[in-house]
């Protein structure tokens, strides 16, 4: 724990003007990331007496180790700065306004031939157009029914798709109306893509001149004694009511704002924001993050706005979404000290004036008064789960640390597992926990080479060697060890875990404890957590650690433990099915993967091309007569006799090198 004051900047070399600074640890990563109308003024308040700073605050400067700052002309300057710096280093005390992937919206895939309409979460993607979010996933499926009756899109997955359009059926609800059914060729390509342009606009708010030309249809159909088309243009326009009542409408005809509201206690702040197109309320979100430091209501609306709409423009750009994500209004419950600055900002994001206020009375400021019932709601259901977790994952780590001797608790723990079948395929997790949560973003999946051959005990050996040689030489190399030169940011292996956990008996952690001494690496206590009787082995000890049952170190080493086991098997199966599902295809002569890859994409998978015959084979582009008649033959003998598990899992190829994958919430 580093001391504030022993790299505290003299006073007068901080200059006074407006500015951005970056605090950085002992490893030269960027902890965190502030910006100051006074840079002197700002930066002095953090070298006050420790004892009396916020509890982040402290903890933050007790990390860091060095301070720098950059100054700049104006306010404006300095929040594209900030921001930009806080999406570059991503440092680890600045509040992350990200999307609650959590919350689901609707998705039309507009980058298709044929559009899909569906419920979504997870990052935003290119080419998709996002509608939301909505508080549940049963309110966009209840509108999405009521509106396949007017706007008959397509709904199904790409698989389903694509095996409508080769038995040449629709599905149930190309059955009942409620889809155009493109997949058979009752409309095509342009004309699908009129009803789904049609669907985004209505939910864009353009309800009224839709509802409008189907009183008109309805009109001229009954003028022509069409009873039946009006019939239905009067069931979809009350289709159209009845979804447009779901969505209440709060302000007048063409209101565009965001309503945003707080509720905090001295460590944590609740976020709720209401998004109003059109008078109605689209959809609704919130957040509950942790406070850097003793910040007013006009110290979150600055952090707040600055982040969150940032990420929202960046989102959009690489969506392709053409709808500006800044509405028109931005409601507040307070206005920021530098307010002018952060409404020139979201002009500049949106393109034209923004207005940022606080409602005094009428209708908005009734709605902000919701907005602010909602936040002080989500904080205090907050607070009630997160009592009972934080208190479990403290005592957990408190029982570790107690149990295995160890100098200080495990805040960051690793657990290795290896997955394969009879000695083949053989690949392994590394799972990361730090302060007993699952860090997701530092997974790690392995396909092992030399150590497969010497059973999990040599194949443990070789993982926690890689990982741990990479540690190493991360930590070694560049002018700032452990750093990404060209990002800025941690490598990949730059941290070391306080517990390492393999699943397995003795020999798994002796053998990893060898590999580990090897290395001169000591500071690393290695356990092993054996499945049948759920015994700790420490490396050494002729007898294992018994933790009670009820015991929560116990329980939070099997959520790591299976949590290792359920990423390895992951990649296991995918390995697996990826080499068997062209196993039998391997054994046609001369047949290479150019033409494998086209017969599997020409019949959806390896059961339709073994019941193809050869005259439906040789139409596939670049298979001729000859090469079907082989691969019929050779798929009717794998279907009379069965692939050997021996020859079909045999034929692994290795993957050299480390294999990187993140997992996201």
């Amino acid at each position: 724990m580093a001391d504030p004051s022993t790299y505290r900047p003299a006073t007068g070399t901080i200059p006074e003007a407006p500015g951005v600074y970056k605090f950085r640890d002992v490893g030269g990563r960027v902890v965190y990331v502030g910006k100051a109308k006074s840079l002197r003024q700002r930066l002095n308040s953090y070298f006050a007496d420790v004892a009396g700073l916020h509890p982040r605050t402290r903890q933050m400067v007790t990390t860091a180790a060095s301070v720098e700052w950059t100054v700049v002309g104006t306010e404006v300057e300095a929040l594209q700065l900030e921001y930009n710096w806080i999406k570059e280093f991503d440092p680890r005390f600045n509040v992350r306004y990200r999307d609650d992937k959590s919350y689901p919206v609707l998705a039309v895939t507009l980058n298709e031939e044929f559009p899909r309409l569906h419920v979504y979460r997870g990052p935003r993607r290119k080419g998709v157009r996002y509608f939301g979010p909505y508080a549940h996933a049963w309110a966009i499926r209840e509108t999405l029914d009521l509106l396949l009756r007017v706007f008959p899109a397509r709904t199904c997955s790409a698989g389903v798709f694509k095996r409508h359009g080769q038995i040449g059926r629709p599905c149930l609800l190309g059955y009942i109306d409620k889809c155009s059914a493109p997949c058979v060729g009752r409309v095509d390509a342009d004309e699908h893509r009129d009803i789904v342009e049609d669907f985004c606009d209505f939910l864009a708010g353009r309800t009224d001149s839709m509802v409008r030309r189907l009183e008109r249809e309805m009109t001229a159909a009954a003028e022509e004694l069409e009873f039946e088309k009006a019939a239905r243009l009067r069931d979809d326009q009350a289709a159209l009511k009845r979804a447009l009542e779901k969505q209440a409408v709060v302000l007048g005809d063409g209101t565009d704002a965001d309503v945003v509201a707080f509720a905090q206690d001295d460590l944590e702040v609740s976020v709720q924001v209401f998004h109003v197109r059109g008078g109605r309320v689209r959809g609704q979100r919130g957040w509950v993050v942790d406070k850097v430091d003793e910040t007013g209501v006009t110290g979150l609306v600055d952090q707040f706005v600055t982040q969150f709409y940032g990420e929202q423009v960046e989102s959009a750009q690489v969506s392709g979404v053409e709808s500006a994500p800044v509405p028109r209004e931005v409601l507040v419950p307070e206005l920021p000290d530098d307010a002018e600055a952060v409404e020139k900002w979201l002009s500049d994001l949106r393109g034209s004036r923004v207005v940022l206020r606080v409602p005094q009375r009428g209708d908005k400021r009734a709605l902000m008064e919701t907005v602010e019932r909602n936040a002080k709601e989500a904080f205090q259901q907050h607070k009630l789960r997160r009592a009972g977790d934080l208190t479990a994952r403290s005592a957990a780590l408190q029982e570790l640390q107690e149990a295995l001797g160890l100098d200080t608790a495990p805040l960051r723990i690793e657990c290795t597992d290896i997955s394969h079948v009879q000695g083949t395929d053989v690949v392994a997790s590394l799972v990361v926990f730090e302060d007993g949560l699952a860090r997701k973003s530092e997974y790690r999946r392995f396909a092992v080479r030399e150590g497969a051959d010497q059973g999990d005990v040599g194949s443990i050996a070789e993982v926690v060697r890689r990982r741990f040689q990479a540690y190493l030489k991360e930590n070694r190399e560049g002018p700032t060890p452990g750093i990404d030169p060209e990002t800025g940011k941690p490598r990949k292996f730059a941290y070391a875990p306080n517990l390492l956990v393999v699943d397995g008996g003795a020999p798994q952690a002796q053998v990893a404890s060898d590999v580990l001494a090897e290395l001169g690496i000591t500071d690393v206590a290695v356990v092993g957590l054996a499945k049948r009787l759920e015994e700790v082995w420490v490396p050494g000890e002729p007898d294992p650690v018994i933790l009670p049952r009820t015991s929560e170190a116990l329980y939070l080493l099997q959520r790591v433990r299976d949590e290792a086991h359920r990423f390895a098997i992951a990649y296991h199966r995918q390995k697996r099915s990826k080499r068997m599902t062209t196993s039998a295809l391997d054994e046609v002569p001369g047949l290479g993967q150019t033409r494998k890859a086209a017969l599997l994409k020409h019949f959806g998978s390896l059961k339709k091309l073994r019941e193809a015959s050869i005259e439906e084979i040789s139409v596939v582009p670049g298979v001729g007569r000859r090469t079907a008649e082989a691969v019929h033959a050779t798929l009717g003998a794998a279907g009379t006799e069965g692939p050997s598990t021996a020859s079909t899992i045999g034929r692994l190829t290795a993957e050299p090198g480390i294999e990187h994958r993140r997992e996201h919430k």
